[in-house]
């Protein structure tokens, strides 16, 4: 296993704490990790990667070890967030920023607002907005408010093997001495006998801001612009070609095959075939195995989204990842 260092920085009044591996003067790489994740999940990632890399993978505000918001969690404030640490890290050069989940829809979004700070950029499962309507917008601020009055809280587990075991019930390809490494960063003791996630729990309040698709859409136009211009044939050679659509009834319906019962949700390629769509096209992304259910950075992942399509025949492999 790869070490790893742990650094800390104030980051928008933010005590951030961010893990790097390797040795500085390699290339540099941004592993941007998701919801109810931590950046040491990311470990078994690295520990695949056939080239040496700086790595540099921060935990999320309100994740890890990372300091929690007072006020809550609104996507601008990651954005704002990966703009610091960008500023920390490379200064100077645009980045190279693989991101999974929550974190893709953050590093796909920041490739658009500010394209000439990211030379490349790998999304897994990084499309997992759905579409909204103004009509929406009541009942969801109406649950919100509601939810404040009983702020949601986490479970609470016996022991850090509790913890690994709801892991690798997540994941049934997790070998037991994984989950152990990750239940020990997933989660804290608090007190003998009571182990808790490493997570704010007002992660799991409702976002009372609709997520708007035009606005989404608008960015991630913007995200190639800048590789003729700022970042060359480094970003030509990484580049992805966003190919959208409004869901038809036909696309729909073969898009709710990647996950029955959620529509929205892209399954892994390792998920039971019972639970992929016949015919569903796959890349794989990296074949390093035996992550959990949330720290699904190393495992192969579908390509199709109900909001748009990665066209990996567009993008070359990145060669020693």
């Amino acid at each position: 296993m790869k070490p790893s260092q742990s650094h800390i920085h104030t980051i928008c009044n933010l005590r951030y704490h961010v893990r790097t591996w390797g040795d500085a003067r390699a290339p540099m790489v941004f592993l941007l990790h998701g919801w109810m994740d931590v950046s040491a999940s990311f470990q078994f990632l690295v520990d695949s990667f056939a080239r040496d890399w700086y790595v540099v993978a921060p935990d999320w505000r309100g994740f890890g070890l990372t300091a929690w918001a007072p006020g809550g969690y609104w996507f601008p404030d990651y954005y704002a967030d990966l703009d610091a640490l960008l500023e920390i890290y490379q200064p100077g050069a645009p980045a190279f920023l693989v991101a999974h989940s929550m974190g893709g829809n953050v590093a796909s979004m920041y490739a658009g607002m500010r394209p000439h700070r990211v030379a490349k950029l790998i999304s897994m499962e990084g499309f997992g907005a759905s579409r909204t309507s103004p009509t929406d917008a009541p009942k969801r601020y109406a649950r919100w408010l509601d939810q404040l009055r009983d702020l949601p809280l986490f479970k609470t587990y016996a022991s850090f093997e509790e913890v690994a075991a709801r892991l690798k019930k997540n994941n049934l390809r997790l070998t037991a001495d994984k989950a152990h490494f990750l239940a020990q960063h997933w989660a804290k003791e608090i007190a003998p006998g009571n182990v808790v996630l490493h997570s704010d729990p007002k992660h799991k309040l409702v976002n009372p801001v609709l997520n708007r698709l035009e606005e989404v859409l608008a960015c991630w136009r913007h995200i190639t612009r800048a590789g003729a211009v700022d970042s060359g044939r480094a970003v030509r050679r990484a580049r992805v070609a966003h190919r959208f659509r409004r869901p038809t009834r036909r696309t729909q319906s073969r898009d709710q095959g990647l996950s029955r019962g959620h529509p929205r949700r892209l399954r892994p390629h390792d998920a039971p075939r019972s639970t992929r769509a016949p015919g569903s096209r796959h890349r794989a992304v990296s074949r390093a195995r035996g992550v959990s259910g949330g720290a699904t950075a190393g495992a192969d992942w579908t390509r199709r989204g109900k909001t748009g399509l990665i066209d990996m025949d567009q993008c070359p492999p990145v060669h020693g990842v």
